[in-house]
């Protein structure tokens, strides 16, 4: 029992080291990294192409934001999932209250039955663009945005090196849901493996139309399920690189509870599996922050039971210290991406400010620290039931799913306003 206590106690300790580096490094790119933004007269035509099924939280706020960008050459494509589709009506709504004049909507003509329902919105949208088009910019419906969001993601593909830009998604820890609080803790770690990685975000992501061809990426996306994390390698064989810009950290504000939480991180450890370049590196790091701590939970318990005070001690000091090191780690990346998002505040576009939410209480932080466990069995959880499925099932519609290019739409229905949640802000 003391050899293997003292074992776990080495390797958490290690553990968080590392962690602690690693967060020391992505926080050192935050504040390094300088802001090089072309000139209108350099800055390519852009399509920005947002696809939608269901009507997201935010839909109004993000459209808006994106039609007022501070870009001379962009156009809005929009691919809803049908006429009869929620989101639809608000589309069409926001684009007349704006007046906007650089925006199409169109539906969704071809469901395809190998390949996702947004990869085939995005193979169609693509597909429809002529040659004016430059560069090709994608974003989500959860994605609000400010009004140099276009020039920052499109300015670094004027270096020949980078073949597609990227940003992050960065959710709040003040909402009223545990599912919400878990998916920001998992989210912490998830946004500095993904800098490290290389790997893009498909809510805020920029690729150069002649990078599309190249690649012959559009192939891929009529085949696969997801169309960001596979890019990273695709791109690194043709010796281009995905550059991650700092400014392009997006507040979500959305809810979830853990019974839908449980879900989405099945899908997402399964679209993981099938397509992130590091997925053994994925499994490596799960083992060491999950059953490494899980592991000496039980044997503080078991230690306690047998009294055993001298292991149970320990045991409990190496935990405690570990879990606070993993908070204050949380605290210092939550501080350091406010002051992003504050200087993104500063160039939001018209209408009311997006604010920073508000400041950290001592019971959210309580809550926090109480999360750092859930998280962790959470998603244990998801990684080991995500091992077993072969269909995934994402706003009311069923995959069944043999390889990362063996992909069968099982069931398809349009998405109607009694698919909505009950709570208007929770996530689809």
């Amino acid at each position: 029992m003391e050899d293997l206590a003292t074992f776990l106690s080495k390797s958490l300790m290690s553990w968080v080291v590392i962690q602690v580096c690693l967060t020391l490094v992505f926080i050192w790119y935050l504040r390094s990294s300088k802001k090089k933004l072309l000139p209108d007269d350099q800055l390519p035509k852009t399509a920005v192409i947002l696809c939608l099924r269901g009507a997201d939280p935010f839909l109004p706020r993000c459209l808006r934001s994106l039609l007022n960008q501070n870009y001379p050459q962009y156009d809005l494509k929009l691919i809803v999932d049908s006429h009869e589709d929620p989101a639809w009506k608000i589309a069409s709504e926001t684009i007349t209250e704006q007046e906007a004049t650089n925006v199409q909507i169109s539906p969704l003509r071809i469901v395809r039955n190998n390949c996702s329902l947004k990869c085939s919105s995005l193979v169609q949208a693509v597909r429809e663009l002529d040659d004016s088009y430059k560069v090709v910019a994608l974003v989500d419906a959860d994605t609000i945005v400010h009004m140099n969001w276009l020039r920052e993601l499109v300015s670094p593909l004027g270096d020949a090196k980078v073949g597609a830009t990227t940003g992050n998604r960065w959710y709040v820890p003040t909402g009223k849901y545990w599912g919400s609080l878990v998916r920001y803790a998992g989210n912490v770690a998830t946004v500095v493996q993904m800098f490290l990685f290389q790997i893009p975000w498909g809510g805020t992501l920029a690729v150069k139309t002649e990078v599309l061809r190249q690649t012959e990426l559009l192939d891929k996306w009529e085949q696969a399920l997801g169309e960001d994390f596979m890019m990273h390698n695709i791109l690194k064989k043709h010796g281009l690189q995905v550059k991650f810009v700092p400014s392009l950290l997006i507040v979500n504000r959305e809810e979830t509870d853990l019974f839908n939480l449980i879900d989405d991180l099945k899908r997402l450890m399964l679209y993981s599996r099938l397509y992130h370049p590091r997925w053994l590196a994925l499994v490596s790091e799960a083992v060491s922050s999950i059953l490494f701590p899980t592991t000496v939970i039980i044997l503080i318990l078991k230690s306690l039971l047998e009294a055993k005070w001298e292991a149970a001690t320990v045991l409990l000091s190496c935990y405690g210290v570990y879990t606070v090191a993993l908070l204050l780690v949380m605290l210092v990346l939550e501080l350091e991406i406010q002051r992003v998002v504050r200087s993104n505040n500063q160039a939001m576009p018209i209408g009311k400010p997006l604010h920073v939410y508000a400041k950290l209480s001592a019971a959210t932080i309580i809550k926090m620290l109480i999360a750092i466990p859930l998280t962790q069995w959470v998603y244990g959880f998801a990684i080991l039931s995500s091992l077993w499925i072969s269909t995934v099932t994402w706003r009311g519609v069923s995959y069944r799913v043999q390889g990362p290019w063996n992909v069968r739409l099982v069931e398809y229905r349009p998405y109607q306003w009694l698919d909505q949640p009950i709570d208007s802000k929770v996530s689809l």
